[in-house]
């Protein structure tokens, strides 16, 4: 009698307790890598997609906003062909957190690896971060990353299923993009980076040529640095009518448009004719790669996490594109334009290098007042994520649009990034102003601004964001020095519905300016009334077609500045100043 109740007593245990334990992890999905495709062990950042949509691949349908489908993601150390890597209820999803909350159907699903190297920095650390393979920094499209071929699996939270999953495909190397009669791509190898990083590191300007350009004559020319995100060619640059059709039928969500191909081509092809007319004027134009393990570029500044990318650019990359190619050579003789981020970059790099550069052109900066870091403020907020009031929480928006409907908050966007990525490596927005901004860590990463579970702030790093890379505070703070050397040299245009609510640092920045005795000569600052991201001071046409103008549309401003500072005897060619 006392063994039966002994065994009714450890079954009874059992049932509650045991069959739970083993169990609880599960569903699991067990992922490994054919050995076809390497047999050295990888690092990386694992990632597991599922969708209910078959249109594209799930890499692809991974976003901010209520489209988006499922990832989790897991890093893994030394992951060999056999090793099998179980994601289970236990790792972090997005949008939804846990295997538990997935609706139970039928869902393709598809893993990849987005593999990591070892760097060796000048610091004395050593990181593990994703490489650029040539692509910019895109987890779902970077050479030598591995993935599996979609399949579709029939999905229950409740059951006890083991999805086998085997990667078996690897994403192909790019071909670089060939010289032509006007576009060359001079890439170096940066003395500074290379240094810093302990590996050879590259930067590349892609160079549009003036017409009728001869390396020997005694002609110079001016130097246009177009900032923005990773290009691998000169981009707006056709010697080709269009060739794709006004009608085309397909509608551009952004611009909400139709034919915007045709909009893209025609207006390339336009640059090109006004280029080679007469009395244009002739300026060397470029567009820079400068990706970094942390994003597809570097935000052109020195940094304590990337290195010195301001220096490298300045002292390195452009003497030796204005040596090539005839360019001035001196501060006078180059300007700076671009948007969102490359509006930042421009703004940035003239407030550090003032007398290296003749003016900037800022449209849509990124955030250059961190009292208005988004819709965070920086200096008074205690959490990124929420306002708190006494009784709930109120999530902060990441994206509206013009109409201010918000799509995003900015939790939701720094967790997707934390899917992708621990350690500042998702190579997305909010990642990449930590790796830019914030002291290294202790581990050799950047330290973070706020928790990304949570958005609790750290006002620690804050400062440190504050004393080196707040634009607005820092013009501020060194105005009685740098306001003379950036006289007539800042420009920045904004629209007042910035789907990141990216216009409100403008407006603090332009109340510290209007204070100056010298910001408003030769300078300017103005908004988009009612229009978005990326507005770039045009008033009289829309963003689809302004933005592809920038070579153009500063000219003007850019030939009184000429007038007023080149010296005498310059050779500039058809400026007629």
């Amino acid at each position: 009698m006392k063994n039966y109740c002994l065994i009714l007593i450890i079954s009874l245990f059992v049932f509650l307790y045991g069959c739970n334990s083993p169990q609880s992890d599960r569903p699991i999905f067990s992922i490994s890598y054919n050995s076809e495709l390497g047999s050295e062990g990888f690092d990386g950042r694992l990632l597991l997609m599922l969708s209910n949509n078959e249109e594209k691949e799930p890499r692809f349908q991974i976003s901010d906003g209520p489209n988006s489908q499922l990832i989790f993601g897991v890093d893994v150390s030394k992951m060999k062909p056999g090793d099998k890597v179980e994601i289970t209820n236990e790792v972090f999803g997005y949008p939804l957190t846990s295997f538990s909350e997935i609706p139970a159907g039928d869902y393709y699903v598809q893993t990849l690896l987005h593999k990591y190297e070892t760097f060796n920095l000048s610091t004395g650390h050593s990181v593990k971060l994703p490489m650029d393979q040539g692509e910019g920094q895109h987890w779902n499209i970077s050479p030598k990353n591995i993935y599996s071929t979609p399949i579709k699996i029939s999905f229950d939270p409740n059951r006890n299923d083991v999805f086998e999953i085997e990667i078996n495909n690897e994403i192909p190397l790019i071909e670089p993009v060939a010289d032509t009669d006007y576009i060359k791509h001079i890439r170096i190898q940066s003395d500074k980076l290379t240094k810093f990083w302990g590996r050879p590191m590259y930067l590349q300007a892609n160079v549009l040529l003036p017409h009728g350009f001869d390396e020997n004559s005694e002609m110079e020319y001016p130097l246009m640095v177009f900032h923005g995100h990773f290009p691998k060619t000169f981009r707006g640059f056709r010697t080709a009518p269009p060739t794709a059709k006004a009608d085309d039928g397909i509608y551009n969500e952004r611009f909400r448009i139709n034919g915007y191909e045709y909009v893209q081509q025609k207006e390339a092809y336009d640059l090109y004719q006004k280029w080679i007319s007469p009395d244009f004027p002739r300026f060397l134009a470029i567009e820079i790669q400068h990706p970094t393990p942390y994003y597809d570029d570097s935000y052109a500044v020195n940094s304590a996490n990337q290195g010195p990318y301001g220096d490298a650019i300045t002292y390195e990359l452009i003497p030796e594109v204005e040596r090539l190619f005839n360019g001035v050579g001196e501060g006078w003789g180059r300007f700076l334009y671009g948007g969102s981020t490359g509006g930042w970059e421009a703004l940035a790099v003239q407030v550090f290098y003032p007398k290296e550069y003749n003016g900037c052109f800022a449209a849509c900066p990124d955030p250059i007042d961190f009292r208005a870091y988004c819709a965070v403020n920086l200096y008074e907020d205690e959490n990124a994520y929420y306002l708190d009031g006494d009784y709930n929480q109120t999530q902060r928006p990441a994206r509206r649009d013009g109409k201010g409907m918000i799509s995003a908050t900015i939790k939701e966007t720094n967790h997707r990034e934390l899917v992708l990525g621990t350690n500042s490596r998702s190579g997305d927005q909010w990642d990449i102003w930590q790796a830019v901004y914030s002291p290294m860590g202790e581990d050799g990463y950047p330290r973070p601004i706020w928790d990304k579970m949570t958005g609790l702030i750290d006002k620690e790093v804050v400062n440190y964001w504050k004393e080196n890379y707040d634009l607005r505070y820092i013009m501020e703070r060194d105005w009685k020095t740098l306001g003379p050397e950036l006289e007539g040299k800042v420009n920045i245009y904004c629209g007042d519905m910035d789907n990141y609510y990216l216009n409100n640092a403008v407006v603090l920045t332009e109340q510290f300016l209007k204070t100056t005795s010298n910001f408003d000569q030769g300078g300017e600052l103005t908004y988009g009334d009612g229009d978005e991201h990326c507005w770039n001071g045009d008033p009289d046409n829309p963003n689809y077609l302004t933005r592809l103008r920038y070579n153009t549309m500063y000219l003007d401003k850019i030939k009184e500045r000429l007038r007023r500072t080149a010296p005498k005897g310059h050779r500039l060619v058809n400026w007629g100043i």
